[in-house]
């Protein structure tokens, strides 16, 4: 069982930064790649970003390239999401997920997910 913890969500002005992360505990952090995710109201989940295990390899939706990064930091068993740039339709609520994978370098970027956290609220203003 992996609990997962996001924080660093709030209210930001269109084109402001906020930086969230997602703590976990419960199993070796390392053996998880992690992934960001967000629903705004009304509108499916869907995928921003995914880390891999080793935290070598990367992949970001379209719609954020260039303005948001994941990283983690296997030893704070803590992965984070930098936003720049942030847009009023970009408000959302955000999650984080953990997949158990043997493989080092994959990244997903399904809901395929094993495990996931209650979300953080960000919220973009005109």
């Amino acid at each position: 069982q992996v609990q997962l913890v996001e924080s660093g969500g709030g209210l930001v002005q269109a084109g402001g930064s906020l930086r969230l992360s997602c703590a976990a505990s419960g199993r070796i952090f390392s053996g998880y790649a992690m992934g960001w995710f967000r629903q705004a109201p009304g509108k499916e989940r869907e995928f921003v970003a995914g880390i891999s295990r080793s935290g070598g390899g990367t992949a970001s939706a379209d719609s954020v390239k260039g303005r948001f990064t994941i990283s983690r930091d296997n030893a704070k068993n803590t992965v984070y999401l930098q936003m720049n740039s942030l847009k009023p339709e970009e408000t959302a609520v955000y999650y984080c997920a953990a997949k158990y994978t043997i493989y080092t370098g994959r990244v997903t970027l399904t809901n395929e997910y094993d495990y996931w956290g209650q979300g953080t609220q960000v919220t973009v203003s005109t």
